[in-house]
């Protein structure tokens, strides 16, 4: 409905009032704000990107907002996610979302999805809306999304978030190219670290989101110039902003159907060798470490995998610092056979994900070792609530 009948969409009073600032815009005008009303538009995910692309949306009155999310409001969420508040901590995102974008604008229809988007349901759940933005912060999902969007011939609004540094552009718009175009394999897993893992700075998503948001009514509006074929980078520690060109690979393959896209990221494998690995891993748990360290046993040495400023948040006492990337690129390994010194090796990490790595290396170079189970983690929830869980 980008083209919808302006004759059969009327403002209230109400609605003059609260779009005054549009209507004077000869850009957006009377007719645009009817359009801007007239459009649905569906937002995946309610995180970093969702929040506030989801408030401005609102605002600038797009009529039916669509939102998708299975998850609950954590606290390490609003740091960034913005559309949630403290009363919200372990409760649906979705009905925050809803909730807030209704204080906004209680104009909006607003339809919420609780669910996982997967193979199965995309094309039926995007199907109604005119754009999808895609708010999500994981591979499988973002072929998924591209892939049902051009199936189902909808825009793509694309951004993502990683520690300092940023990115949008619009796929599947007019002939220009889709997120197959910019990724056509995806990266190993685990290559490209999550937010949680990698870290975000907390106003980052905001412009990211915000640039979303914009691209978002300027093709309801039919107004400027979209980033569709330009992919915008932005880092914030050096507050730049550079374009690269993106073109349709006429070489791609042609998206006919949707896949498994957790086996076509090769997360389905990963989690298979990792399972298997696990199996093969001697382990403790956070309860046998501790009566370890109140024996008072010498014959071991407790190694924390983590980064040194995660270190500096929150450390097991008595253990030594070897960050994993050490470890991967070989100087580690050689520290921990010094500090090792014919004891017997026992390492951890935030949640036991990072010190399995670490211990698989470990392994390849002789050294074999013991995994606690949920990190640090299962410490500060288990053990000792002092130390800060993060």
């Amino acid at each position: 409905m980008l083209n919808p009948n302006l004759d059969d969409i009327q403002l209230t009073r109400e609605e003059y009032e609260r779009y005054s600032r549009h209507l004077i815009l000869p850009e957006v005008g009377l007719d645009g704000q009817k359009r801007l009303k007239a459009a649905s538009v569906l937002c995946i995910g309610t995180g970093g990107l969702g929040s506030p692309l989801l408030l401005y949306l609102a605002a600038a009155g797009i009529g039916r907002i669509g939102i998708v999310d299975f998850d609950i409001v954590d606290s390490s969420n609003l740091q960034r996610q913005v559309i949630h508040g403290t009363s919200w901590v372990g409760k649906p995102k979705i009905e925050s979302a809803k909730t807030r974008i209704l204080e906004i604008n209680p104009n909006c229809q607003v339809d919420l999805y609780e669910t996982r988007l997967t193979s199965e349901n995309a094309l039926e759940i995007m199907k109604p809306y005119d754009i999808v933005v895609d708010g999500t912060d994981n591979f499988p999902t973002r072929y998924l999304v591209n892939d049902a969007c051009v199936l189902l011939g909808k825009p793509n609004v694309y951004g993502s978030i990683l520690r300092f540094e940023g990115q949008a552009t619009l796929f599947n718009y007019e002939g220009g190219p889709n997120y197959r175009d910019l990724f056509p394999e995806p990266p190993p897993p685990g290559l490209v670290p999550s937010c949680a893992e990698g870290g975000v700075l907390g106003i980052l998503p905001g412009i990211i989101g915000l640039i979303q948001a914009t691209e978002t009514v300027k093709i309801i509006l039919g107004k400027g110039t979209t980033l569709s074929g330009r992919l915008l980078l932005y880092n914030a520690l050096n507050m730049t902003f550079r374009e690269l060109k993106l073109r349709p690979n006429p070489e791609r393959p042609i998206i006919e159907k949707l896949v498994d896209y957790e086996q076509f990221c090769g997360i389905t494998q990963a989690k298979e060798q990792e399972a298997k690995r696990l199996m093969e891993m001697q382990e403790m748990t956070v309860h046998e470490l501790k009566e370890l360290l109140d024996s008072g046993a010498k014959d071991f040495v407790l190694i924390d995998v983590r980064n040194p400023n995660e270190y500096e948040i929150a450390k097991i006492p008595g253990s030594v610092l070897i960050p994993l990337p050490d470890i991967e690129q070989g100087s580690g390994v050689e520290k921990v056979k010094e500090v090792l010194n014919g004891h017997r090796l026992i390492a951890h990490c935030k949640m036991g994900g990072r010190s399995a790595k670490a211990l698989g290396i470990l392994k390849e170079a002789g050294i074999e070792g013991t995994n606690i189970k949920g990190g640090i983690t299962a410490w500060s929830r288990e053990i000792d609530p002092s130390v800060p869980e993060y």
